[in-house]
């Protein structure tokens, strides 16, 4: 028996009466959560009432609901500023495998990836294979119920302090190389992980290279079928460039340089032509890219990919440029210094530092390009002469 779905007032009823009872609000003198028993507490009354994700199968910690409904949701959470809700919409571990996973997978993780008792990185790009991830060259053997993995990644954003790792990597090298991949989840915490820190131009060490030696990964963790690895990983890109295509990182000090329109007025600089008419433009860019994303997020189906996510990914970019270039006109002078003593002048340099992060993470914003212009333009491909050949043919540096 289908039961029948509430209406949008309804549903905002129920979710404003649930939150007035549960929702206590952040700790005293904190803007966020980090891992914290508390939040993991707080999590797991969001994933048992089902607004975690709400669009999911009943099944699996979801309500069934269309978008529509489960935007609902997320808006009351928003206007009280309490997490967890919709992630239907942004985790890339957590709707990859649902959508390929095996059962033994979607009951190891799920839940623990909702609730954040686990989390994930992203074992993809290689030193010699970033902008072009069908050439990675990690090594996946199958050994009875286990898979052996050796090969290096980096550029891996949280490896430090993950649970679990989603990887690419090659399982058939005499085939061409989109066909030998497969995709895999890794449990991080065994022997043969080497993760060593990159420094960033922020002085940030958030980005790792990982070192795998003879690592085994459960038969069971294969998410999607062998060799059919490229398709998994083009659903979980686009999650990933949804959410970078969504929005920013916030400043380091939470300063008042998060809030272009208040920074000006601060600085007296509001009634400045040049600054208004930048101010607008970016303003307007968020808005027309909020919408363009809203649009790709609707017309996408579980378990498939949107060409359009990198419009937002790739219009991101140039909006945090943008909003780097128009904070330093803001601060003027003053962003010549740095420090905690400084925390404006502090956040503005690395604001404009980090957007390159943006630039280059979840695919370059050259590779954006070429997927807009032949996926979602039309315009012919570029030659690949290496696309048919086994793999094992490929000429390497």
């Amino acid at each position: 028996m289908t039961t029948a779905l509430p209406s949008a007032e309804q549903l905002r009823e129920e979710v404003r009466a649930w939150l007035a009872a549960e929702w206590t609000g952040l700790a005293p003198g904190s803007d966020s959560w980090s891992t914290t028993p508390e939040r993991v507490a707080w999590l797991e009354k969001v994933v048992a009432a089902g607004y975690a994700v709400p669009t999911w199968p009943v099944d699996w910690f979801g309500r069934g609901y269309p978008a529509e409904l489960a935007d609902t949701i997320a808006a009351e959470f928003d206007a009280v500023d309490a997490p967890g809700a919709r992630q239907d919409k942004y985790s890339i571990p957590a709707n990859t495998v649902l959508a390929f996973g095996t059962e033994k997978l979607k009951n190891d993780l799920l839940h623990d990836v909702l609730t954040e008792r686990s989390r994930t990185c992203l074992f993809y790009s290689e030193p010699g294979a970033g902008s072009d991830l069908a050439g990675v060259r990690t090594t996946a053997v199958r050994d009875g119920d286990r898979w052996i993995v050796n090969g290096q990644k980096v550029w891996t954003s949280g490896a430090k302090t993950a649970d679990y790792a989603l990887l690419i990597a090659r399982t058939d090298w005499d085939v061409p190389k989109h066909k030998g991949l497969s995709y895999f989840v890794v449990p991080m915490h065994q022997p043969g992980v080497d993760i060593r820190p990159l420094v960033q131009i922020t002085g940030e060490a958030h980005f790792n290279e990982v070192f795998l030696t003879d690592v085994e990964i459960p038969a069971d963790y294969l998410v999607g079928d062998e060799g059919k690895g490229w398709r998994v990983l083009q659903t979980a890109l686009a999650y990933e460039r949804s959410i970078m295509g969504d929005g920013a990182r916030a400043s380091r000090h939470g300063s008042i340089a998060d809030d272009l329109v208040g920074l000006a007025r601060e600085r007296g600089r509001l009634a400045d032509p040049v600054i208004r008419d930048d101010l607008a433009t970016v303003l307007a860019l968020r808005e027309l890219n909020a919408l363009n994303n809203a649009r790709a997020k609707a017309a996408a189906e579980p378990g498939t990919s949107s060409s359009v996510m990198s419009l937002g990914k790739l219009a991101m970019s140039g909006i945090l440029h943008a909003e780097g270039r128009l904070r330093t006109a803001i601060a003027g002078p003053e962003t010549l210094l740095a420090g905690d003593e400084n925390p404006v002048a502090d956040d503005v340099n690395f604001l404009a530092l980090n957007a390159f992060f943006t630039s280059i993470g979840g695919g370059t914003d050259q590779i954006q390009r070429t997927i807009i212009a032949e996926r979602v333009l039309g315009l012919p491909k570029e030659p690949e002469v290496d696309r048919d050949l086994p793999f094992r043919a490929v000429r390497r540096s």
